[in-house]
């Protein structure tokens, strides 16, 4: 393995009166016990952008993905400091309801995760657990979310259908769709393609892409044409530390350090 400098403190700041940023973190530190598995992340999120994750396996960015919405909070022996800056509050203090900033920052599993029932239901379920009862309303949410995550069209007539049933890609969309339902600004995805087929995979991409017209999305991907197809900014974590953030063309271009250039350009390790 190379040795690369991690001294450095990067601090990634745009200039607010460029850009409207949705999110954003000051020295964010994760620590697994003992392990110190992200060490003070400062990055900011521009809205209506998707934002790539991208480095080495281990390197920390699904962990830091994870605090963005204090998904981390339910991994015993956990620790994380600093700011998590959502809607000019730190949503990493103990006085937020973490159920109901959840509702503004959803999150997308790895592999698809749909509820062992309805297609209806599965989208449906956590409206109706926050209190929302009107079926035409409901009715109309079920419709705008799958269309959203298009799949309104392949699905619209077996709605009562088990959502287990679908395909995998299917599923995945459906849990876009679970979770653009509660109407976030800003959806969390931690590789939602890594177990899908080449087809499926391009689907859900195109998803996402019609979806930054209404979301901001940060996605975590080990995939290199993912990031560079998809999103409009990338950073590029190593050994738990941000270690270059740029608009995604300049990362995959003209990369400013070496680290960034050996990952993007495979010749890493």
């Amino acid at each position: 393995m190379k040795n690369y400098n991690l001294d450095e403190t990067h601090i990634y700041r745009f200039d607010p009166k460029e850009r409207q940023i949705a999110l954003e973190t000051e020295d964010v530190h994760v620590w697994y016990g003992d392990n110190e598995a992200i060490k003070g992340v400062s990055l900011q999120f521009e809205k209506n952008k998707i934002t790539s994750l991208i480095g080495p396996s281990g390197c920390g960015k699904s962990t830091y993905l994870r605090s963005l919405n204090r998904m981390n909070d339910e991994i015993d022996n956990t620790r994380v400091t600093g700011k998590i800056i959502y809607a000019n509050t730190d949503i990493n203090s103990s006085a937020i309801d973490v159920y109901e900033m959840r509702k503004h920052i959803g999150m997308v599993f790895q592999r698809p995760n749909p509820f062992s029932k309805s297609i209806y239901e599965n989208i449906t379920f956590a409206l109706k657990q926050h209190g929302m009862k009107d079926k035409n309303q409901l009715d109309e949410i079920v419709e705008t979310s799958l269309k959203q995550a298009a799949l309104w069209d392949q699905v619209k007539d077996e709605l009562n259908k088990s959502a287990l049933a679908l395909s995998g890609g299917q599923q995945q969309r459906l849990c876009i769709a679970r979770a653009i339902a509660m109407k976030p600004d800003i959806l969390l995805l931690d590789e939602p393609a890594s177990a899908l087929d080449p087809i499926s995979t391009s689907k859900v991409e195109e998803t996402l892409i019609n979806l930054k017209e209404n979301y901001t999305i940060a996605i975590v991907t080990h995939n290199m044409q993912q990031a560079s197809r998809i999103s409009d900014y990338t950073a590029f974590f190593y050994m738990g530390k941000v270690m270059e953030y740029d608009k995604t063309r300049k990362i995959f271009t003209r990369p400013k350090i070496q680290s960034t250039e050996d990952y993007v350009s495979g010749h890493f390790g």
